[in-house]
């Protein structure tokens, strides 16, 4: 099976390590060939000799960074592009207008791929800002963000370009490299690299499943950049761990697309915010109404989901999986009661609240002492902490951003979280995995990570989160019993292996559930139809090892027995894998009945009408 990879990139291609969670995925399931389309920098993808071995092909585009040259559309053309364009933006500003932002979508990228380089040369035209500048005033927009400037119109036009600048990309052919010819497609990390994944469904039926580690829609709503989530390009496990300890300083900003480092990250006024986050809204709206499974990284992220529409029916939650649960345990516990405290030095993360119950430790076990974690992100409040310690009067040791997160967890005796909101498991799964003892308030997934297997308090209460502390400081047998007991479950739930055995099962249904199109999703040698379901799914998986050569030398023997009469069909019983003749026992590995022959007249079925066909079908 060929799976097309869809993921947007933080920086053009440094050392990233061999952590990848894409990687990992594609080294996981050797059988599927898989190529990589990343969204990146101005830099591109860098030496394809970087790229795991696992990857049969790497594809990037610009993301943003300078508008990539192209012709101006003609006069014709231009008003084509301005009729799509107005739709689009109709949708993102009118309420009872919505429902097409799909429409302008799909017509924007028939159009960029009917004139390939015109689509970015008119959305940074002033002929497409006069039309934002139009739409965005019109009697009944929504502007309780307040009136726009010209430069908001000039700031925002020039950010729906970039956003919007996957939909040139030259990647929806049918032939090698082209979305068209893939099996199915897998977005990870939605936003942006969603839009190829759409485009492929609209024009070619491919089926596509999205999997967020940390919703994008949430993350632009907190105005902290969105990461890219284990593109081949992606920072190692550690780096993407120790990405906690920073965090959303940058409360009011709604970032550009483009992953964490890039260039403009200058405050935008609240109308530009306003409509940027109508379109990543509505954007993700779309993409969870159009993919055939989202597989979010934790159920709190599908509760999300399921908020912004998406379907529970085909959510399936899939933990992000880690090479840390190889990582041996901590070593013994420090000498004098410890507790250990990580993540990012900002309001969110209510360092004061850890320092509060601190004192109250204190104040029943003189010999216990703080360790704090963590870089400042938000200026000032470490300055601000320390007043609160030295106003407490409790000795406490700010050790700065830790060298690895493994030494932060074994210079303590007990990992405490304090925390407003915790949306990502990581940096949890990471401390469980070191076997010591956690406490946690009771926000975002701390219950569902850490379940039974660690104290959960309430935020905000520092007598309760002091007596837990207590209590295990006090217990050296409790500790030791939950510490233990938290890294069996970490390992259990973020191993890699239940990662790739999820995929791998998901892979397989949505094959079953699909039209098969051998050739690549279009007409075959010889003007040959494509037949919906002339193969079960398993076909696709059971030789991917022993490569193609044998499965094309079945495709001809393959259309001539569907075309031949009952007495020329080979004998029922041949185990042939792509046989699935009519006369098949149904105990042949469980295939499908070959399409009828007015069904297989038919051209190429749009989208997942596989429900239909099958109903012919059987």
């Amino acid at each position: 099976m060929r799976v097309a990879l869809l993921t947007e990139g933080a920086r053009p291609h440094p050392d990233r390590g061999a952590g990848a969670w894409c990687d990992r995925l594609a080294e996981g399931l050797p059988e599927h060939d898989f190529e990589l389309y990343l969204l990146t920098g101005p830099a591109g993808l860098g030496s394809a000799a970087r790229l795991s071995p696992a990857w049969q092909g790497a594809h990037d585009l610009a993301l943003w960074g300078r508008r990539p040259r192209g012709r101006a559309p003609g006069t014709l053309r231009r008003r084509q592009y301005a009729r799509a364009y107005e739709e689009l933006v109709r949708a993102l500003v009118l309420p009872g207008e919505q429902a097409g932002f799909g429409a302008g979508l799909y017509r924007l990228a028939a159009l960029a791929r009917e004139d390939e380089g015109t689509l970015p040369a008119f959305l940074g035209s002033a002929h497409a800002r006069r039309v934002l500048e139009r739409t965005w005033r019109l009697p009944g927009a929504d502007t309780s963000a307040g009136q726009p400037l010209v430069r908001d119109v000039l700031v925002a036009a020039d950010l729906l370009e970039q956003c919007l600048r996957p939909l040139s990309a030259p990647w929806y052919g049918t032939g090698p490299g082209g979305l068209g010819g893939a099996d199915l497609c897998h977005v990870v990390g939605g936003g942006p690299a969603a839009l190829p994944a759409l485009v492929a469904r609209h024009l070619h039926g491919v089926p596509f499943v999205v999997t967020e580690h940390g919703l994008h829609l949430r993350e632009q709503y907190l105005g902290f950049p969105p990461r890219a989530d284990g593109g081949a390009g992606a920072e190692c496990e550690e780096r993407q761990a120790r990405d906690e300890c920073r965090s959303d300083d940058r409360r009011h900003r709604v970032r550009a697309p483009g992953g964490e480092r890039a260039s403009h990250e200058a405050p935008y006024r609240w109308p530009v915010r306003a409509l940027l986050l109508s379109f990543f809204r509505a954007l993700t709206e779309e993409t969870y109404r159009q993919a055939a499974i989202l597989t979010p990284g934790s159920a709190h992220d599908q509760q999300w989901q399921r908020r912004c529409g998406a379907d529970p029916a085909r959510t399936r939650v899939v933990y992000e999986g880690t090479p840390a649960v190889d990582r041996p345990a901590a070593g013994p516990e420090p000498e004098r009661p410890t507790l250990v405290w990580a993540g990012a030095l900002e309001p969110g993360r209510d360092t004061e609240l850890v320092l509060h119950a601190f004192a109250r430790v204190r104040a029943e076990l003189p010999a216990a002492r703080l360790v704090v974690h963590g870089q400042e992100t938000a200026p000032g409040y470490l300055a601000h902490c320390a007043a609160v310690a030295e106003r407490l009067g409790v000795a406490v040791d700010f050790a700065g951003r830790p060298g690895s997160l493994a030494e932060a967890w074994q210079s303590g005796t007990v990992v405490v979280f304090s925390a407003l909101s915790q949306r990502s498991p990581r940096l949890l799964a990471d401390a469980m995995l070191s076997g010591r003892a956690v406490v946690s308030t009771d926000v975002g997934v701390a219950r569902e990570v850490v379940g039974p297997t660690g104290l959960l308090v309430p935020a905000r209460d520092p007598r309760a989160l002091a007596g837990a502390c207590l209590a295990l400081l006090r217990d050296e047998e409790r500790r030791s019993r939950l510490g233990l007991a938290g890294r069996l479950r970490a390992q259990e739930r973020f191993a890699v292996e239940p990662v790739i055995g999820a995929f791998r099962e998901i892979y397989l249904e949505l094959v079953s559930q699909y039209p098969a199109f051998p050739g690549g999703g279009g007409v075959g040698e010889g003007n040959r139809a494509p037949r919906p379901f002339a193969r079960p799914a398993e076909y696709w998986l059971a030789d991917g090892a022993r490569g193609r050569d044998d499965r094309d030398s079945r495709d001809g023997r393959d259309d001539r027995e569907a075309s031949a009469g009952p007495a020329d069909r080979a004998d029922p019983a041949d185990p042939e894998p792509g046989g699935g003749g009519a006369g098949a026992p149904d105990g042949g590995r469980g295939q499908l009945a070959v399409v009828p022959a007015a069904a297989e007249e038919r051209p190429e079925p749009a989208g997942p009408a596989g429900s239909s066909v099958l109903a012919e079908a059987v």
